[in-house]
């Protein structure tokens, strides 16, 4: 039996090993002084929410996501982000930027409204695609806001690593694979992600007016789940029943592009019976049960970086997997940029844990006991009895979840020997103390604080919103200077200018084309 994974990684140089390529991309609502999600356009000094690089929008005209470069660190990655907080910070006027997951005071469907990209057909395919989230599942959903993180490795590592496993494939589809390894193993450990991550066990009690749950009150405007870590992640986020029939596990490339493909031409009864159009207007892309791939949510996905009007699924199938992209992370409410340094240089650690680590295919029975053991965190992480299926024995989440992290110890000492620093072995202590004191998990710290000020989600969350608001911009930008925001802006809003000056054909004909494709 040859050597394991760690191993053959412990065996590398310190030469070998060129870090991590890291990005961020951060979704936040803009609201009023009050804590009602904002009615106004898009600020045009932040340029076009089509063709910005660094920001756009999500679901919401009011959902701002900023998003940053690939940056070879963690500094460097939360600098870009901190810039782009701070230049959106001189332009949001006397609106505020929430720092929560779970939205403002909402006032039903028709308060949120459905983000814009102008006349051209991009733009208007970006529109229609919302316009369909809204009549599948409702807007109320759609609001709610988080963090992704995007990691890959160079391919100078690939290559050393290829070599060490004497792996013949070509660098393409050996890394594909590689990617798929982690993601397995992404799947099988995300619970603990929620347990040291999941902030935001409480919502306002516009988020359920007139909805059925299980949630406690706390005072007249706030709802809570008693022992949830993230409501965010739960059934009263993003959860939909046609795509629970897709059962996707991230096996391998092939069978991952196969299961979204099938489900972007697979009809669901339901989205036929709304149709495609109402009167004249486009209300969704097409019937099936995923209009495009973005539909499809999980905690987790394989990418590649799409060249315009190129579906993900092309632009994978054609290319690779590029890097990871980690969905399931809340925003950590007490940081004005949603992220903090310890728990990036984590998130870091376990992936390539992940990539390190024994990782079989997940049969449909795993399958089922890796959702269960994920949902069971984010409903009951906070109780101090919950039992994980882990290892193949019931084990309590306390036990689980410190074998997973202690097991990083080794791999943090041994990039912090390669890089001649503390950074992983200080990360992992700053998650190892938040399971020895479980009031440190973000989730209770979220509970505490509310207590702590009497305050309920919308109060206590916008007077976050106030403070980061004051601290960002009073702080001086970084790397990137204001006149390069400023040129980004304009140039954004001059390429979409130019998308809409060229000659297109009528969107219906452009829809069946795309749709062809």
């Amino acid at each position: 039996m040859g050597a394991s994974r760690h191993t053959l990684f412990a065996q590398l140089k310190a030469g070998d090993w060129d870090g991590f390529l890291k990005g961020a991309e951060k979704e936040g609502l803009r609201v009023d002084q009050n804590g009602y999600i904002a009615q106004t356009p898009h600020p045009v000094a932040l340029g076009s929410a089509l063709t910005h690089p660094q920001i756009t929008t999500d679901y919401s005209e009011s959902l701002l996501e900023l998003i940053t470069p690939v940056c070879r660190n963690t500094e460097e990655m939360l600098e870009s982000l901190r810039d782009i907080h701070w230049f959106v910070q001189q332009h949001l006027g006397d609106e505020l930027f929430w720092p929560a997951s779970m939205p403002c005071q909402l006032d039903g469907d028709e308060s949120i409204p459905i983000a814009t990209y102008g006349t051209s057909n991009i733009g208007r395919l970006k529109h229609v695609y919302r316009q369909g989230l809204a009549v599948r599942y409702g807007r109320m959903m759609q609001s709610i806001a988080g963090a992704h993180y995007n990691l890959s490795l160079p391919d100078s590592f690939w290559q050393v690593w290829q070599r060490s496993l004497d792996n013949t494939q070509s660098l393409k589809d050996f890394k594909s694979d590689q990617y798929f390894w982690l993601i397995r193993n992404f799947r099988r450990r995300s619970w603990l992600l929620m347990l040291l991550f999941g902030a935001s066990p409480a919502l306002d009690a516009s988020f359920v007016s007139g909805v059925k749950h299980q949630l406690s009150p706390l005072g007249n405007e706030t709802w809570y789940g008693q022992q949830a870590t993230s409501l965010r992640m739960s059934d009263l986020g993003y959860h939909n029943n046609a795509q629970s029939s897709l059962n996707i596990c991230f096996n391998e490339l092939s069978t991952y592009t196969q299961t979204l493909d099938r489900a972007i031409h697979t009809p669901w009864p339901a989205y036929e019976a709304i149709g495609t159009r109402r009167g004249d207007e486009f209300i969704q892309i097409n019937t099936s049960i995923l209009q495009i791939e973005n539909e499809y949510y999980s905690s987790v996905r394989p990418k590649r970086t799409t060249e315009r009007a190129e579906k993900p699924i092309q632009a994978l199938e054609s290319r690779g997997v590029e890097y990871v992209e980690v969905r399931c992370l809340d925003l950590d409410p007490f940081s004005p940029v949603g992220l903090t340094a310890p728990q990036i240089d984590f998130l870091d650690l376990f992936l390539l844990g992940c990539l390190l680590h024994d990782s079989p295919r997940i049969g449909d029975l795993e399958c089922n006991r890796l959702d269960d053991n994920y949902k069971d965190v984010v409903d009951r992480g906070r109780a101090s009895d919950l039992m994980l299926e882990w290892g193949g024995a019931s084990v309590a989440l306390s036990d689980a979840a410190r074998q997973v992290v202690d097991d990083l110890a080794p791999l943090a000492e041994l990039l912090d020997s390669w890089q001649q620093g503390n950074r992983y072995g200080n990360a992992l202590a700053v998650q190892q103390e938040k399971l020895a004191n479980p009031e440190l998990l973000p989730s209770q710290r979220v509970m505490d604080a509310m207590s702590a000020t009497g305050q309920g989600h919308r109060e206590w969350t916008l007077e976050l919103s106030r403070q980061h608001q004051q601290s960002l911009r009073a702080a001086a930008p970084g790397a990137t200077s204001l006149a390069a925001f400023e040129q980004m802006s304009r140039d954004s809003l001059a390429e979409q200018a130019r998308m809409e000056a060229e000659p297109q054909p009528e969107f219906g004909v452009f829809l069946e084309d795309y749709l062809k494709a």
